[in-house]
């Protein structure tokens, strides 16, 4: 008998403002690029069903790939709290050097990184238990932190993991255990 295979492609958001000018996000829309990008995409992943984060930049996202989408509030990207909008240059200090270096660390009215992991890892192993393909619109933290959780690496290096706006990040789970395929490649 075989092991029943989940094959979960993770799909990061297209660009935004914020994205663009390196602030910390909000509930914002696609910006123009964005726009353009998810457009352009041709290659359509095939999936049982479309996730989709709850901020409008991964809902929009989303309706490309699918007219059946499913809001999940475990892909919401991380809470910046009252960061939203800012640039890290608008920080204090202190709070500058904590941000990547404590993952225990709470930026004002947010979400540490612990918090973003544990509400991942709770989501992933649900998403696990599910055979067939899933394809989940989301935040670039939302991939990273997928992929450091499947490779069993430790939560500081969330930091060491590139996704791009518009990539698409690949994992699969057998017999209880998750594999990584592809981490951001283009769509376009």
């Amino acid at each position: 008998m075989t092991a029943s295979v989940t094959r979960l492609m993770l799909v990061a958001h297209a660009r935004t403002d914020a994205m663009r000018t390196g602030r910390f996000p909000g509930d914002e829309p696609l910006d123009d690029a964005g726009l353009r990008d998810l457009a352009a995409v041709t290659d359509f992943p095939r999936a049982n069903r479309v996730l989709s984060g709850p901020e409008a930049r991964s809902i929009s996202t989303a309706q490309v790939f699918g007219t059946e989408i499913s809001v999940e509030p475990a892909l919401a990207d991380i809470d910046y709290g009252r960061w939203s909008g800012l640039e890290m240059t608008d920080l204090p200090d202190a709070d500058a050097m904590a941000w990547p270096s404590d993952p225990a660390f709470v930026p004002p009215g947010g979400e540490s990184l612990d918090a973003l992991f544990s509400r991942v890892e709770t989501w992933l192993s649900d998403v696990g238990s599910t055979p067939g393909r899933t394809l989940a619109v989301t935040s670039p933290a939302v991939v990273r932190a997928v992929v450091v959780l499947v490779l069993d690496a430790p939560i500081r290096s969330f930091w060491r993991v590139d996704v791009s706006p518009l990539t698409r990040t690949s994992v699969s789970h057998r017999g209880g255990v998750w594999t990584v395929g592809a981490v951001a490649q283009k769509f376009v």
